[in-house]
Formats: C-alpha cells, sequence, structure tokens
C-alpha cells in the first residue's frame, strides 16, 4: 500500500480485484485501480473489487476526496458504497445480505451488454453493501456509467467507463458461473483486453 501502484504494477497486462470482506489492504486495492485506469490497463472488479472502483472514481475523477463505503468509514461525508435504507436497522448481519440469483438489466450500446450479446442476465449475489444511486449522475458526467441494474433500475450491478479499453466491475460473482469449457463472457472479455494489451 505505502510503495506506490507502480512499483507493483508496471508490465501487467490486466488487474482483477475479487470480493471480499473488511478494510485490510482497501488502500492498496484502490491504488490498483487508478493505476487501472490512468494506465489504460484492463480492470475487471468483483463484488468489492466493483466497489473499489466506485471509490476510487469518486475521489480521484469526481473529487470526492474522502469518498469511502460505509464498511470501511461509517462517518464518510460521501458514502458512494452504503447500506440499502430497509438494511440499516437490521442487527443480524447475514439477514442484511442480499445472496441468491438477481436479474440485471444492460444498457443498450455497453460493454456489458455487448459482451454478454442480450439484454438481461441472471447473476449470483453475497454482498451487504451497494452502490449508492444519489451518486450515479455524477459519475456518468464524469465519465463511470451504470451499465446493469435491477429490473427496477433501483441497483446498480455494472459499471464500466465507455472511453477506457476495458475498466468493467460488477456487483456479483460471474466466477460462479464460469465453468473451464464455458467461461463467463464477462472474463472472455477480460481476458481477450489484457491479451490485446500484452500484444500491444
Amino acid at each position: 500500500e505505502n510503495d506506490g501502484a507502480a512499483k507493483h504494477l508496471s508490465g501487467l497486462d490486466g488487474i482483477l480485484i475479487p470480493g471480499g470482506f473488511g478494510d485490510r489492504g482497501i488502500e492498496g486495492k484502490i491504488a490498483a485501480a487508478r493505476y487501472a485506469r490512468e494506465n489504460d490497463i484492463p480492470y475487471f472488479g468483483l463484488c468489492l473489487g466493483m466497489q473499489i472502483a466506485t471509490i476510487e472514481f469518486a475521489r480521484n475523477v469526481c473529487g470526492l476526496e474522502k469518498a469511502n463505503s460505509v464498511e470501511f468509514d461509517p462517518n464518510t461525508p460521501d458514502p458512494v458504497i452504503c447500506l440499502l435504507e430497509e438494511q440499516k436497522d437490521v442487527t443480524d448481519k447475514g439477514a442484511s445480505m442480499r445472496l441468491g440469483t438477481w436479474e440485471t438489466h444492460l444498457a443498450e450500446g455497453s460493454r456489458a451488454r455487448d459482451l454478454y450479446g442480450k439484454p438481461s442476465v441472471n447473476e449470483r449475489h453475497r454482498h451487504r453493501y451497494e452502490f449508492n444511486d444519489h451518486y450515479k449522475a455524477q459519475f456518468r458526467d464524469a465519465g463511470l456509467i451504470v451499465s446493469g441494474t435491477s429490473p427496477d433500475g433501483t441497483l446498480a450491478e455494472i459499471v464500466e467507463i465507455p472511453s477506457h479499453p476495458f475498466f468493467l466491475a460488477v456487483q456479483f460473482h460471474p466466477e460462479f458461473q464460469s465453468r473451464p469449457r464455458q467461461p463467463h463472457p464477462l472474463f472472455k472479455g477480460f481476458v481477450a483486453a489484457a491479451m490485446a494489451k500484452a500484444n500491444g
């Protein structure tokens, strides 16, 4: 975390940040997401990896310097990742998680929709915190779009930066549906982007 991202990440052709809980290594992961974004390195965020991408973009592009997830800083002035309103008073942590398969609607013209090749998909979730919808317009105006949502449009499931070679992050766990002989389309897209980067 303290050495600087370039020391550890220069020369990489792709960066994937997986799911997880807790604040261990969070600032290092945020630095990795920034390095990928600023250096046109393909980035794929899974669950926590989407939250990391959101925090990084909020701080370094939107100018919300103290933006964070309420998981890591309950008092952040810009909670770009938060609990849903109906979960805030739940004391049983397991009961506050969004679990199981949920439908995602994909925005027309988005990279996500292009990779999936269809307008909606079902993906598996296991998380407690969500993208804060109050910031969606600010993110869009700065260059990061919500390209996948719940059917009612209230939950952000996928974010991406259209101007980047490949910067895509998802709130769900596509690895649960990826198989050796049938890789998930988002993993295929990420690997293809990393190979293109490697072949320059």
